[in-house]
């Protein structure tokens, strides 16, 4: 009896425990299956439901073994329960591996589920971009649209607006495009360039031209290089061109770009500082020697006349000395024009008719020229403004080039006199254009040098248009040629206009 109250306790807790462990792991399953309801998709609470499914099984069994075992003990059946209990506690082992695996099985899926999180979230954030580029993808194309837009717009109007030429050339230098700048500078439409003609035809030289692009496939480039394009209308240009090859991802040349600027007039410009340089050291060379010559030409030409007197008209003697006395005479005219080009004489300036002076210097060539089967035009603007000159000097000039321009032409031409308004309001042009066989241009930089001509020898001194050079200078204007074998030469000769100065047409009317 006193064992048996001695035991009663450890049996009361025994029983009751393992019943109260079973109802509660039971209770724990019912708690997780609601929490699982409440969000399927949640992780935790699955694992959680599994856990107490397992802790349950775990708890069952063992509660189910230690009641077996304290029945069995009270009912005086140990032999049945020292069968039963290797299997009691392999259940309970069993359940208790579950537990253990089922918490590490979820620790690998709760990593997982966090990468899928993860993942999803990225799906998400991406589907949301996708829809927002859905619903904005007009407005975007519309944009992106407006963006080329207005860039090709900007580029195409420095393309368009520049002026100096911008080309682009495919591979094999044919053009591909240039601007209106560069058609107009070279004198081509567009029809008979693009597509048509490469860069080698605005090439004067062929060796130019082959320099050109060996030096640009050595470098990649060409920076500045002064070129002689040919224009259609206007002759030669200098032009100074800047290229660049452009290749593409293989490596192979996909086109080439450049831009041109004409240099034409700078370089006029710099041969006429050149030849007025040159032409003012000769002046000063000239002056000396002419000085030194023209005293004992006095003196040869007084001692001639002097023995003239002494000789009778029809003896050899006579004929001699007068033969001395012309040639003395033409160099004494010679040295004359010689100090006229290298020095300024004495100028009697006032209001001069441009056109009044042309039509006396013409009028007075007029037959000269009708004889040769030459055409004499006159192109005279009458709203031209006066200007201040030497009106006598001018008509000097005038006759000069006129005289020139005949002689130029052999057989049937034309002469053309035209007088327009300069570059600008404040200068007037006179042009004298014939149709003879022109100047080589090698020669065009010399003809303004004394002594320089192109007639054979006994028909020119060579001092004509040095004279008339000198006298345009004095007027504060300059003379320029232009000229083309084959196709005539041109001369202009631009005059400054005073301040104030009223036009032809306005002063003929007061």
């Amino acid at each position: 009896m006193d064992d048996s109250c001695s035991v009663a306790p450890i049996w009361f807790t025994d029983v009751i425990g393992s019943a109260l462990m079973i109802i509660f792991s039971f209770l724990s399953v019912w708690y997780a299956t609601r929490l699982r309801r409440t969000d399927p998709s949640n992780v935790v609470w699955t694992y959680l439901l599994w856990l107490c499914w397992a802790l349950a099984a775990f708890g069952l069994s063992r509660g189910v073994g230690h009641i077996a075992k304290r029945v069995l003990l009270m009912l005086d059946m140990r032999d049945v329960w020292v069968s039963l209990r290797p299997y009691s506690g392999a259940f309970n082992t069993l359940w208790f591996a579950v537990v253990a695996s089922t918490t590490l099985f979820f620790q690998h899926v709760q990593k997982i589920h966090t990468a899928i999180l993860n993942d999803r979230n990225a799906l998400e954030e991406a589907t949301s971009k996708v829809m927002h580029l859905n619903r904005n993808l007009e407005s975007l194309v519309q944009e992106r649209t407006g963006q080329l837009g207005r860039s090709e717009k900007k580029y195409r109007r420095i393309f368009e607006g520049s002026m100096d030429m911008i080309f682009i050339l495919d591979r094999e230098s044919r053009f591909v495009d240039m601007n209106p700048a560069g058609l107009a500078t070279v004198g081509y439409d567009r029809e008979d360039l693009i597509g048509r003609r490469g860069l080698d035809a605005l090439f004067v030289e062929p060796n130019g031209y082959q320099s050109f692009i060996r030096d640009l496939h050595s470098n990649g480039y060409v920076r500045d290089r002064e070129c002689i394009f040919g224009n259609k209308d206007r002759g030669e240009l200098h032009m100074l061109v800047s290229a660049t090859i452009r290749k593409d991802d293989a490596g192979t040349v996909a086109n080439y770009e450049g831009i041109a600027k004409d240099i034409t007039a700078r370089v006029n410009m710099e041969r006429q500082l050149q030849r007025a340089d040159r032409l003012a050291s000769l002046g000063q060379i000239s002056t000396g020697l002419a000085h030194e010559i023209n005293n004992p030409l006095g003196i040869m030409l007084g001692y001639t006349q002097l023995l003239l007197r002494e000789q009778p008209a029809d003896s050899q003697l006579f004929d001699d000395l007068k033969t001395i006395e012309k040639h003395v005479r033409h160099c004494k005219t010679i040295v004359e024009d010689l100090l006229k080009f290298a020095r300024s004489t004495q100028t009697n300036t006032a209001f001069v008719n441009v056109n009044e002076c042309l039509d006396e210097v013409v009028s007075l060539l007029a037959h000269q020229f009708e004889l040769d089967s030459i055409s004499l035009v006159r192109e005279l603007d009458p709203s031209i403004p006066l200007i201040v000159a030497d009106g006598e000097k001018l008509k000097q000039v005038f006759m000069n080039l006129l005289v020139n321009a005949r002689q130029a032409i052999s057989g049937k031409g034309a002469v053309v006199v035209r007088t327009v308004q300069g570059r600008s309001p404040h200068e007037v042009t006179v042009e004298i254009e014939d149709t003879g066989e022109g100047i080589p241009p090698e020669l065009v930089e010399k003809i303004f040098d004394p002594f320089f001509t192109t007639k054979p020898v006994g028909e020119g001194t060579g001092l004509g248009l040095s004279v008339s050079y000198g006298i345009v200078q004095d007027h504060n204007g300059h003379i320029e040629v232009s000229s083309r074998p084959g196709h005539g030469t041109t001369f202009f000769v631009s005059l400054p206009v005073p301040e104030g100065a009223k036009n032809q047409g306005e002063r003929t009317a007061q």
